[in-house]
């Protein structure tokens, strides 16, 4: 897909509902412990959510493909682990069978469950035998990827003896465990931080109720991005141009809510309509923005690619660490960013395999297609780049309805020309 700028942006964006609460919505549901759960409103719809509700709703078949929902794995795995006196196999896309979930796996099996690998050791799939856990004490490497901690969490309230999960070590996305644990808490379940490492979680099960999904902050940085590289551009800059995105709460729960406060220092203003309910966010461009910039993306690791794209296009040096979880994403996001930023210019290197760096070097751009690597945050990450250089080209563009179905729709909506393929 070619995607040709406009030279202003005055729209507005209904965002898409965030996966992360839906799929830990949907989840929590589904293990309360009356029959239904109530009414889940503005669920997602996006290719993650999707294999989560369509297991559930086809009565969790024998095997199940989640594609390539990673949450959907490591959430589903734990789920199916307590369902006792069933059998069940998970399995997904081939890039899903290279992702590991020993650390999980391992976890479920210290207290009481039944998996084995139906391929190579250590990753999908898995073939999984339901039964009543006991639960009790685990120790867990607080470093994981926050979703492995997540899934054994939601299983807690149902568990024997529920849970104490000691985190050791550095904890990284300790805001998608506070998101997990508010919704087991709106759920009824007795779920709390006892000290800086270790979680409690009661054996209370949970209570139906409906639930209302807000819209996704994650969605929300591309049009962060968008605004950002609107203000540095003096051919499209003009004080008219505005983004008002829909769907957002000021007080959100969602660790990348805190991409705001970094596209504040990236020259984006943040105008919440209602700081007290979901409302309106207005996007102002503004011309102050550092020199250069420093951020631990422990917490937020999804924000990483959004805004090492932006810093480049931005001309701000950067050093960025925390982004460890990168390598096991969708794709090597680590080794996919350096080798697409070359093509529009851009040498950026990476230390230790979780931290990146650039100093403001430069190559010449070949400004071939950028590769998305079956990952949705590439395509939605690079496009913006249409703005600070009139024009970009995105191979398999579709990638987008892992999180964001309707993002290109919002691109034409907001003035973008896009174009399936070049003209001849």
């Amino acid at each position: 897909m070619i995607i040709t700028a406009p030279k202003h942006i005055n729209c507005s964006i209904n965002l898409p509902a965030s996966k992360s609460i839906s799929n830990r919505v949907l989840v929590v549901s589904a293990l309360c412990d009356e029959d239904g759960a109530g009414v889940i409103g503005n669920l997602a719809t996006c290719d993650d959510t999707k294999v989560v509700n369509n297991a559930f709703a086809d009565g969790l078949p024998y095997e199940i493909n989640i594609g390539a929902a990673g949450t959907a794995m490591r959430f589903m795995t734990a789920f199916l682990a307590q369902r006792d006196g069933e059998e069940h196999v998970i399995t997904g896309t081939d890039r899903m069978k290279h992702r590991p979930i020993k650390v999980l796996v391992d976890a479920l099996r210290s207290i009481g469950a039944s998996i084995q690998y139906v391929g190579e050791e250590g990753y999908p799939p898995l073939k999984i035998q339901g039964k009543k856990l006991k639960g009790g004490h685990l120790d867990v490497p607080g470093n994981i990827s926050s979703q492995y901690i997540s899934a054994l969490l939601m299983i807690a309230p149902k568990l024997r003896e529920g849970l104490k999960l000691h985190l050791v070590g550095d904890i990284y996305s300790r805001p998608y465990i506070d998101l997990t644990l508010s919704i087991m808490q709106e759920f009824g379940a007795k779920a709390y931080w006892h000290d800086n490492d270790d979680i409690i979680i009661e054996p209370t099960g949970y209570k139906k109720r409906s639930y209302i999904v807000e819209n996704d902050w994650s969605a929300a940085s591309y049009w962060y991005e968008m605004s950002a590289l609107l203000s540095a551009n003096n051919e499209f800059m003009n004080d008219d141009d505005e983004v008002t995105i829909e769907g957002l709460l000021y007080s959100s729960r969602q660790g990348d809510s805190s991409i705001r406060y970094l596209f504040n220092l990236l020259g984006v203003k943040s105008v919440f309509k209602d700081k007290e309910n979901i409302s309106d966010v207005i996007l102002k461009t503004a011309i102050t923005r550092v020199a250069k910039l420093e951020y631990d993306f422990v917490n937020i690791p999804d924000m990483a690619q959004t805004v090492v794209v932006t810093c480049c296009a931005l001309g701000i040096p950067f050093h960025f660490t925390g982004l460890a979880s990168l390598k096991i994403k969708e794709t090597d996001r680590i080794e996919a960013l350096k080798a697409e930023l070359r093509k529009v210019g851009y040498v950026v290197e990476d230390r230790n395999d979780s931290e990146l760096v650039w100093n403001g070097e430069t190559c010449e751009p070949s400004f071939a297609p950028i590769d998305t690597y079956e990952d949705h945050r590439m395509a939605m990450a690079f496009a913006p780049l249409a703005i600070k250089f009139g024009k970009i080209e995105i191979n398999n563009p579709e990638v987008v309805s892992k999180s964001y179905p309707n993002f290109w729709d919002d691109l034409a909506k907001a003035g973008f020309a896009l174009e399936s393929e070049a003209k001849s």
